[in-house]
């Protein structure tokens, strides 16, 4: 079991999530995630950085492996790109990659002014992009004309001694079997050990990460309070994260979400207990790796606890 820390692009500056970075290694964290995204889901998160710049600097700030949790390959950037950024990001880390993939969200993938496809044409989409990525990653020049993509005489030359693994976020049967289908691995924001065992069976035993938010803070009231000011679109039901085009939707949206509800599904405040008792649902559901993030300002007190109090109880 390895226990990493997740940076949220939307919501913390490059230099925030590269001091969470150094933060995390000093605390025993033992790899980290990165979101990947245009947008913030509403205004109030406030940042949206390039993941791909923040992953050059994170190698040469930490020594942690990097997963992105996860980058859409299909609509806003063409995979062939993707597939050169994923490159360098592994060469920069000595292989310490991986490239956690999904089919995205209208609020990042909208902006070049495309159709937003269906789920299971962005599923197909997503197939065929890392098909092209793996293509790419041998070294081979490249030229196909696919459904969705087409690839004219490419070939990528910064390459990592090893092809970038790829690992396939799924929520819903219909994801998942794709993640099965062309994952090398498993990604997920839920506690779900059927999906987990439906994976692990079905690969023959392909690792899976897992992922949750928390809100540390000195009362578990000003915890509620950040996760609810920041991040109430958590609580949208159904596929509205999938769909809804922009951050003002989202606010919109979000004004359904009560202060109860967020309160009723977060971990928030200092209760070491609490934390600990989230993580283990997400070991106790059979994941290999689980990703804590932090929402609000007290970042550091709260990799600074997870590192002298949670994470020694999740590991004895």
């Amino acid at each position: 079991m390895r226990f990493g820390y997740f940076l949220s692009c939307e919501e913390y500056t490059p230099q925030q999530l590269i001091e969470q970075a150094v933060a995390a290694e000093e605390a025993g964290f033992e790899a980290l995630w990165i979101s990947d995204h245009f947008h913030p889901w509403n205004d109030e998160q406030g940042e949206s950085a390039f993941v791909w710049s923040v992953i050059g600097a994170l190698s040469q700030a930490c020594s942690l492996p990097v997963t992105t949790a996860v980058t859409c390959p299909t609509v806003r950037v063409h995979p062939a790109v993707v597939a050169q950024a994923a490159a360098t990001a592994s060469v920069m880390l000595d292989g310490r990659f991986t490239l956690g993939v999904g089919t995205g969200e209208a609020l990042n993938e909208h902006v070049l002014g495309g159709p937003w496809p269906s789920l299971d044409v962005r599923l197909e989409m997503l197939e065929e992009a890392v098909d092209v990525m793996r293509e790419l990653w041998t070294g081979q020049t490249v030229t196909r004309q696919g459904k969705h993509y087409q690839v004219d005489t490419a070939r990528l030359y910064t390459l990592p001694e090893q092809p970038v693994p790829v690992y396939v976020s799924a929520f819903g049967p219909k994801a998942l079997q794709a993640a099965i289908a062309i994952g090398d691995g498993f990604v997920s924001t839920a506690p779900d050990a059927d999906s987990v065992a439906q994976f692990k069976e079905a690969t023959g035993g392909k690792p899976t990460q897992g992922g949750v938010k928390v809100a540390w803070a000195a009362t578990e009231d000003e915890g509620v309070d950040h996760a609810h000011r920041l991040w109430a679109n958590a609580g949208l039901p159904g596929e509205l994260a999938q769909v809804l085009p922009s951050p003002k939707h989202f606010e919109q949206a979000s004004q359904l979400v009560t202060r109860e509800s967020t309160a009723g599904s977060i971990v928030a405040g200092p209760d070491v207990a609490r934390h600990v008792d989230q993580l283990q649902q997400y070991v106790d559901a059979g994941y290999d790796e689980v990703y804590v993030a932090n929402m609000g300002p007290h970042y550091l007190d709260m990799i600074r606890a997870y590192g002298s109090e949670v994470l020694p109880q999740l590991r004895s």
